[in-house]
C-alpha cells in the first residue's frame, strides 16, 4: 500500500488543453511558492485565450519540461532554488532562442528588468502590480513586444540617451554581474561561503573572488562589513 505522505513531483505537465482550447496560448509557470503559482494559474487560465499546461519549482524542472513539450511562454521567477531565474532564462534562451519568456517577481524592477532583457525575457513585471498589468503583460510578449512599466522604460531611455548609467537612478549594485549580485543576495541571506558554493555549484575559492570583487565594487573594506551591507539591503528586498 502507498504511503499517505508520499512526496509530490516537483513539476507537473497537465493534460492536453481539451479541443475547444486549442486556439489557447500554451503557458508554463515557473515559481518555488506552491501558493503563489497557484494564484497565477488560475488568473491565467481564466483569460479566454490563455492556459496553463506546465509548473515547475526550480529550473532544472523547468528546462525539463520546456525541453519534452512545446509551450507559446515561459512565466518565471528571479528567485529559484540552485539556478536563478537569470541563469535559467539564458538556457532556455541558448536552446530555443524564439521561445518568449516573461518574469514576474518581487524583486524591484529598477535592479532587475534590465538584467533579465539582457539575459533573453522579453518582459518583467512586479507581483504588487494589479492583475490586469500581469495580463496585459503575457498578452504583450506573446505578441512579440517588450514589456516594463513606464518607470522603467524611462530609466532605460535616459541609459540609450547618455550611454551610461545615470548617478540619480542607479545604485552601486547596478554595476555587479549578475553572478556577483547572486552571491550578494546570498550573504544577505545569511549564507556562508561554503554554503554558498554549494548552492550555486561552484568552488569557494570561486566565491571568495566573488567576494574581493564585491568588497571592490560596493567600497567596502572587510567582509563583515559586505555582509553586514547585504544583510541590510535584503531587509528592503523580498526574497520571495
Amino acid at each position: 500500500m502507498k504511503s499517505a505522505t508520499a512526496t509530490k513531483p516537483k513539476c507537473a505537465v497537465r493534460p492536453a488543453p481539451a479541443a475547444t482550447d486549442k486556439s489557447k496560448y500554451r503557458i508554463i509557470l515557473v515559481e518555488d511558492h506552491p501558493i503563489v503559482r497557484q494564484g497565477l494559474a488560475q488568473l491565467i487560465n481564466l483569460q479566454p485565450g490563455l492556459s496553463v499546461v506546465g509548473e515547475a519549482e526550480t529550473a532544472a524542472r523547468a528546462l525539463e519540461l520546456i525541453r519534452a513539450t512545446k509551450f507559446d511562454l515561459v512565466v518565471l521567477d528571479v528567485s529559484l532554488p540552485k539556478t536563478n531565474g537569470l541563469e535559467l532564462i539564458k538556457q532556455v534562451k541558448a536552446e530555443k532562442p524564439q521561445l518568449p519568456m516573461l518574469v514576474i517577481s518581487m524583486h524591484d524592477e529598477m535592479l532587475y528588468a534590465e538584467r533579465a532583457l539582457r539575459a533573453g525575457a522579453r518582459g518583467y513585471v512586479m507581483k504588487k502590480e494589479p492583475s490586469e498589468k500581469m495580463i496585459l503583460a503575457i498578452n504583450r510578449v506573446l505578441k512579440g513586444e517588450i514589456y516594463v512599466s513606464d518607470r522603467m522604460k524611462q530609466k532605460m531611455l535616459q541609459h540609450l540617451v547618455n550611454n551610461k548609467v545615470t548617478e540619480e537612478n542607479s545604485s552601486p549594485l547596478d554595476h555587479l554581474s549578475d553572478r556577483e549580485l547572486e552571491v550578494f543576495q546570498h550573504l544577505g541571506n545569511g549564507f556562508s561561503t561554503r554554503q554558498i558554493a554549494e548552492q550555486l555549484n561552484l568552488s569557494v575559492k570561486t566565491i571568495e573572488s566573488y567576494r574581493e570583487n564585491l568588497k571592490l565594487k560596493l567600497n567596502v573594506k572587510t567582509g563583515a562589513e559586505l555582509i553586514q551591507h547585504a544583510i541590510q539591503w535584503m531587509k528592503n528586498e523580498p526574497a520571495l
